[in-house]
């Protein structure tokens, strides 16, 4: 190689380093930039989010009182003390927080409520670590980041700022995190042990919890939920018995078939509609955002004498369906004992999501009807805690709209019925209206709650942080 040339080439890789040094410079300035563009009050409520979903709290076997710990050491390094923080274990590795900032008293107190145990998450069938904060392309990944430590985060953050701020409102604001709500605090470990237990350190006139959020179409807000009711949960066990024998002489009198046969039956059955006071509110509103023939849909459903054809393409739209009626759907399958055996037994979980106007005992028997088969027998239902509708309060409501037009423009307040069950319901039937609100913004077509990565935008986390902090502050007037 000539020497010229390789002078060349040394100036040109020389140029090319520096350029890459350049690059790096600049991505670690902009990087710095950034950070620092997070206000004090932002940076906290990330660093306590970050804490809260990288604590494994999973119910059945994770620690939900290492997060109450962790949440009160917070609490407490920001100021508050004594009575006002407080950790409760009614088991191990079980854990309930209940902090207080007070008030002048002048107004009954305000419950913020949030539940700090989730729903399992199998690392193989994620594309994150689910136990670690990840930031990807705009979005927060991991379980819980959703449903329900984004509350539970949101509301320990924004009390400490209302202390840092020396703000004192005409109300004691009350923070209350909550182990097993993803089980239905089955056990009564969680809110039903604050209820029986502790009552006066949660009572309040009215509760904020998880359910009503903002609602997107394509990026674009659609609506802003408040959620007054809610669907319960019913677990039932669907199991076939059968005497078994050698694969090499089989039968049709198999448990197998028969469950599935039943369970085919059940996946082709459609509950009645039963619309109620909210749900008709919700699709009234709905049908303003629609297209063309789906508001006409909504609409012809909405008459006196439904229309078939109109309900039978509402409910394609999972999301209205399960506003429509009650669901029951098979979530859990086992049976056989052996690869070269009949079957001996067969057995389904199937669970159900129930109007909060409707007999339990009657959605059983409408199982038994539908399945068709004697030899299935349809075990459980456990008492689900059925609970009137909280009163659409104007004040709240008001507030409520006053607060969301400041963040979505122009974007309705919805009342809406849970789909899934929370503890609400406790709340609602110990006294306390309770309302489902979060100020959470996400894609009405990608829920990712209870499933694979789940998340939430970067820019709903910042949103929904200081919409609950302005709404609530309103909420407890003083200065």
């Amino acid at each position: 190689m000539p020497v010229w040339e390789n002078i060349m080439n040394r100036r040109i890789a020389l140029r090319l380093i520096g350029a890459v040094a350049a690059a790096l410079l600049a991505f670690d300035s902009a990087a710095t930039s950034l950070a620092q563009t997070l206000t004090a009050q932002q940076q906290l409520a990330f660093d306590i989010y970050k804490e809260l979903v990288e604590i494994n709290t999973v119910t059945a076997t994770g620690d939900t009182g290492r997060a109450a710990d962790a949440m009160a050491a917070r609490l407490r390094t920001a100021g508050f003390s004594g009575d006002d923080v407080q950790v409760f274990k009614p088991a191990p590795r079980k854990g309930n927080l209940v902090a207080r900032l007070r008030g002048t008293g002048a107004r009954k107190p305000i419950l913020l409520l949030a539940h700090v145990d989730v729903v399992e998450a199998l690392p193989t069938d994620w594309s994150f670590d689910p136990f670690k904060l990840t930031e990807r392309d705009g979005y927060y990944y991991g379980r819980g980041t959703a449903d329900d430590k984004f509350m539970a985060a949101t509301f320990v953050a924004n009390l400490i700022r209302y202390k840092q701020e020396g703000y004192r409102p005409d109300r004691d604001i009350i923070v209350a995190l909550e182990t097993d709500e993803e089980i239905g605090d089955v056990n009564a470990l969680g809110i039903r042990w604050l209820i029986k237990n502790h009552r006066d350190l949660i009572d309040a006139e009215f509760a904020l919890n998880e359910g009503g959020s903002v609602g997107l179409k394509r990026g674009k807000p659609i609506r802003n939920g408040v959620q007054t009711s809610e669907k319960v949960s019913v677990l039932y066990r669907l199991e076939a018995l059968n005497k078994g024998g050698h694969s090499s002489v089989p039968s049709p009198d198999n448990a197998i078939y028969h469950l599935a046969e039943g369970l085919a039956k059940l996946a082709k059955f459609s509950f009645p509609p039963n619309l109620n006071a909210t749900t008709r509110l919700y699709f009234e509103r709905a049908a303003e955002l629609e297209t063309p023939q789906t508001a006409a849909d909504i609409r012809a459903v909405l008459a006196a004498n439904p229309d078939p054809a109109a309900l039978a393409r509402l409910s394609e739209n999972v999301a209205y369906n399960a506003q429509l009626r009650t669901t029951c759907v098979a979530t859990m399958l086992e049976g056989g004992h052996a690869i070269n055996a009949l079957p001996q037994t067969a057995r389904a979980f199937v669970n159900c999501r129930i109007m909060p106007t409707e007999n339990v005992e009657d959605v059983k028997a409408t199982l038994i009807r539908v399945l068709g088969d004697d030899q299935i027998s349809v075990v459980g239902g456990s008492r689900p805690a059925l609970s009137a509708p909280s009163a659409l309060d104007e004040e709240l409501l008001s507030t409520i709209a006053k607060t969301s037009e400041e963040f979505w423009r122009g974007v309705p307040v919805v009342p809406v019925m849970g789909a899934a069950a929370s503890d609400g319901s406790y709340l609602r039937n110990a006294g306390i209206p309770t309302y489902g609100h979060s100020g959470l913004a996400g894609d009405v077509d990608d829920v990712r709650a209870h499933g694979k990565d789940e998340r939430v935008a970067v820019k709903s986390f910042g949103e929904g942080s200081e919409y609950l902090y302005r709404l609530v502050k309103r909420l407890s007037g003083g200065n």
